[in-house]
């Protein structure tokens, strides 16, 4: 008895660049993959979930994404699930072999030049020590924001604000920038006098105040 294969690159190239949908939707039926495209999420691009119950592989990617991005993010999650079929539960989520297997399944799409040239700059230096998300490389998150080609309403990113500038989030709450500690942000909210620590790329609204 023979499974029935089904071909989702049409569907996938609404998120994705074109030529790059056949081996998703391969991978898709390769693997018996539950792949679904989700609202934005705030906290992450994506994930992978591990069979469980007898429910199948799961891979899920924010619909409001780039197709670059889209495309990464699948990579990155189906890196996860290979990882799982090699070795299960016995190694750390992105060590070594997540980063072998997310190397190895990203050279199709290089081959194909499915990258534009300031992407494969950024991917390369990326893939020497790729890390838990694409949006936590600061270079290859900046260089995939160049491809972005939504609205996204005045939102601005941390680093690009002068010091000492008024922002604001989604929620209406109200920060002063301050200068950089290591890697992030110190950044004081107006209304309560407290510190947090903003990350250089979250996006934010310059406040008119």
């Amino acid at each position: 008895m023979f499974a029935i294969m089904s071909d989702f690159s049409k569907q996938l190239s609404k998120y994705m660049p074109e030529a790059a949908a056949p081996i998703i939707s391969q991978w898709i039926n390769d693997t018996s993959c539950r792949f679904k495209v989700t609202r934005s999420r705030k906290t992450k691009l994506g994930d992978y979930r591990a069979p469980f119950r007898g429910s199948p592989h799961q891979i899920t990617v924010n619909h409001d994404l780039n197709p670059y991005s889209f495309l990464i993010t699948s990579i990155h999650e189906f890196a996860h699930l290979k990882t799982y079929q090699d070795y299960k539960s016995t190694v750390k989520p992105h060590g070594k072999e997540w980063k072998q297997n997310f190397a190895t399944l990203i050279q199709p799409f290089i081959k194909l030049s499915i990258f534009p040239t300031d992407l494969l700059i950024a991917i390369s230096s990326y893939m020497s020590n790729p890390s838990a998300s694409s949006c936590t490389d600061l270079n290859l998150y900046r260089a995939l924001k160049k491809h972005d080609t939504q609205n996204t309403n005045g939102a601005t990113v941390v680093e690009e604000l002068p010091l000492h500038a008024i922002f604001t989030l989604k929620n209406g709450r109200k920060f002063k920038k301050m200068e950089k500690v290591r890697k992030r942000y110190k950044c004081i909210e107006i209304d309560t006098d407290k510190i947090y620590l903003f990350h250089p790329i979250a996006e934010v609204f310059l406040s008119e105040d």
